[in-house]
């Protein structure tokens, strides 16, 4: 009877290994650390003001924005490839600026602050809504904001574009509250980010405050990022921008010209570097974005929630930048896209060059979302069970044999 039963056994084996593994598996992405808030302050800066609630973690998609493997923990990066570099980011992700593909990444949709980084949503911002040479007349709480600060004077006269030179190269929070009272104020400027972040697809972004500085609520996260920047690039005046290694002020009453310098310290020392910004808060720690441009590729870096030690920040980035490029040189396959804008005219933004030189979106080949582990961990468990089986059927046909 035992001989008869023993094919069934073995498939009813089968599926209980399947059971046994599938259902933690499928609740790994949820498990993933920060994917749905970033960890708790160390500080009060994003307490709430009295009477107003702390504002609930923003939705989670059904599905990871930018493929499955972007709901991945850990490292994603291409089958076959080496392992990228340690660094001490929390997360990150590598991009190719041009096709909008993911060359590799860490723990991408990891809800984090963005800290100064959150300047380049600012700036998309100020490209859609103020001209060039409009003229900008700080007020006395623009001048002085909370620093890092250009030095802007109140009553001066400065235009957009010199403000946005000393928003992306000097991190000047005096700037970006200038330009916030240029767009209607702090909490109208805030939710022109957030209303343009939704648009370009950054699910995981709300902005609490123009400047980066910590606010209640504040979220990013390394592919976010990595969407901001790549429409940013799109714009020749962002481009610029971050590109100057430096730029000078005009003299206003009771204070002469000055000169500032872009704090991006790979500029002029990684070859080909295109530009990028950094950032810092006590609660996001270090943050960074960079592009480079090597043998007619163009990649860039997001790092989010890193440390200057053991090694810099920016020298961890160019090792990330130096891995993408081996792998696009290599032509390893993407583990993911940037999403396009639903935004028409979003999508259409920024140099024509650039729109033909990026082309068609890299293609992702389809991937199985139970994963390579979670099938091999499958395979040992039925393994296990059926050779337990077996085991006993052999013992039970001892036992049952005539001695």
């Amino acid at each position: 009877m035992l001989r008869s039963r023993f094919p069934l056994v073995l498939v009813l084996a089968l599926l209980s290994g399947l059971a046994v593994v599938t259902a933690p598996a499928a609740s790994a992405q949820g498990a993933c650390p920060d994917h749905q808030a970033p960890p708790p302050p160390v500080d009060t800066s994003e307490r709430p003001p009295p009477g107003q609630a702390e504002p609930a973690p923003l939705p989670m998609p059904a599905e990871p924005v930018g493929g499955a493997r972007m709901g991945e923990c850990g490292m994603v990066f291409p089958a076959g490839a080496a392992t990228p570099p340690e660094t001490t980011a929390a997360s990150w992700v590598v991009q190719d600026l041009d096709t909008g593909a993911v060359v590799a990444a860490k723990n991408p949709h990891a809800r984090e602050r963005p800290a100064s980084l959150i300047k380049t949503l600012l700036a998309l911002v100020v490209l859609k809504d103020l001209d060039q040479d409009q003229v900008i007349v700080p007020t006395e709480e623009d001048a002085t904001q909370e620093c890092t600060c250009v030095g802007i004077v109140a009553g001066g006269s400065y235009t957009v574009d010199q403000l946005l030179h000393g928003l992306l190269m000097h991190s000047g929070n005096d700037v970006a509250h200038a330009f916030a009272t240029a767009l209607g104020g702090v909490p109208a400027t805030v939710q022109k980010m957030n209303d343009l972040a939704a648009s370009l697809g950054a699910t995981d972004t709300r902005a609490a405050t123009p400047s980066g500085l910590d606010g209640p609520g504040m979220s990013t996260s390394a592919y976010d990022l990595s969407l901001i920047f790549h429409q940013a690039m799109r714009h020749p005046e962002f481009a610029a921008a971050v590109s100057t290694k430096s730029f000078q002020f005009p003299d206003e009453p009771g204070k002469p010209a000055f000169s500032i310098v872009n704090d991006n310290k790979l500029l002029g020392g990684y070859p080909g570097f295109l530009g990028g910004k950094t950032g810092f808060t006590d609660d996001a720690r270090h943050t960074y974005v960079g592009g480079a441009e090597r043998d007619g590729r163009r990649l860039a870096v997001v790092m989010m929630r890193a440390e200057q030690r053991p090694t810099m920040v920016v020298t961890q980035a160019a090792e990330l930048l130096d891995y993408g490029f081996t792998l696009e040189k290599a032509g390893a396959q993407p583990v993911g896209r940037l999403v396009e804008p639903a935004n028409p005219a979003e999508k259409a933004a920024g140099a024509p060059e650039q729109a033909a030189k990026a082309g068609a979106t890299a293609k992702i080949p389809a991937r199985d979302p139970f994963g390579l582990l979670g099938w091999m961990v499958t395979l040992a468990v039925a393994l296990l069970i059926v050779t337990g089986f077996v085991i006993a059927y052999q013992r039970r046909r001892k036992t049952d044999s005539p001695s």
